[in-house]
């Protein structure tokens, strides 16, 4: 997934922020987490709109 697309996502700045340490990361586990952490903060995100 680009940056752009995870954006429309992930709408808060803390979540955003957050997204940017773990995808820094590298490895499997360190993957695996990045991954866990977009569907969580997708579904929470869910209705808010974008703080752009």
């Amino acid at each position: 997934m680009n940056k752009i697309s995870i954006f429309s996502l992930i709408k808060t700045e803390c979540g955003r922020a957050k997204y940017k340490m773990l995808a820094s990361k590298k490895g499997i586990f360190n993957r695996l987490r990045l991954y866990w952490f977009i569907i969580f903060a997708a579904i929470e995100d869910w209705n808010l709109e974008a703080e752009d």
